[in-house]
């Protein structure tokens, strides 16, 4: 009987060469992750390092072009320009990828907004309904899209990772949508996880605090605290938030990181306020 590692002519004209079978399996089965917000901070650096780890990456975002440079034409890409607050698009988008690749492993619900800070009578409704339909609606049209691929395929099962924020445990002043929306995530990733233990789906949710990327770039330089001062806050580098979101992922099904906190070690959370 020939050795596991013995290939024919014809196969090596058309496929790499690896060390071993294990090495040959691995490369063909790799594991399918969707990122939202994918084009940049938190999203762009999860795709680099999912990438670097064997998955295939599907780049959802608004801007074509944003995640075009990002996935920079490297296999096992796809990307999938898509505003996650539109449930067509967002159907759509999920259908390309089952069709793509047959199944869905993964489930990164990244993508978010910011809005400037201000009071409650301060805020229009307009605004509030931006925010809702992004942070929370965005999310709920892509768990449930991932949520329908991952229950009935073979074999069944998946996971769902949502971003939260320091938000969904604690305010900063001025933020009455934005926390509104991290609180309901958290909502979102307790039911997620009891309605998913039926068909092997497991939900966590990472809550970050001071990743630096250009959407927190002005909280080194200052901002407003709980006695209405300003004051700069410790910042940390976004690829250990990339590295916390992979080390969930790489779980076997079997186990789960409900909630983890990620963050600036010297940031005002514990004792905020």
């Amino acid at each position: 009987m020939p050795h596991a590692t013995s290939y024919s002519k014809e196969q090596s004209k058309s496929a790499p060469l690896f060390s071993n079978l294990t090495d040959y399996m691995s490369q063909e089965s790799s594991n399918v992750i969707a990122i939202t917000g994918a084009g940049t901070g938190i999203g762009k650096s999860c795709v680099d390092l999912f990438l670097e780890n064997n998955y295939k990456v599907a780049l959802l975002g608004r801007r074509k072009e944003v995640l075009e440079r990002v996935a920079d034409n490297r296999r096992k890409t796809l990307v999938i320009p898509c505003d996650v607050s539109d449930a067509a698009a967002v159907s759509e988008a999920f259908n390309r990828i089952e069709d793509q690749w047959g199944r869905l492993d993964v489930l990164f619900n990244n993508a978010g907004m910011v809005i400037p800070a201000s009071t409650i009578d301060e805020l229009s409704l307009e605004k509030w309904n931006s925010m809702i339909d992004v942070n929370l609606t965005g999310a709920f049209l892509c768990a449930r899209e991932s949520f329908r691929i991952m229950r009935r395929q073979t074999p069944q099962g998946g996971r769902i990772i949502n971003n939260g924020s320091i938000s969904a445990h604690v305010p900063r002043p001025g933020s009455v949508a934005y926390t509104s929306t991290k609180h309901a995530i958290t909502g979102l990733t307790r039911t997620l996880s009891l309605d998913g233990r039926a068909f092997n789906i497991a939900c966590g949710q990472i809550d970050i605090g001071n990743a630096l990327t250009d959407m927190t770039a002005g909280i080194a330089k200052g901002v407003p605290q709980a006695n209405r001062s300003v004051l700069a806050e410790p910042t940390m580098e976004v690829s250990h938030v990339a590295s916390s979101v992979l080390h969930m992922a790489q779980l076997p099904l079997d186990a789960n990181v409900q909630f983890m906190t990620v963050m600036a070690t010297a940031m005002p959370y514990i004792g905020r306020g």
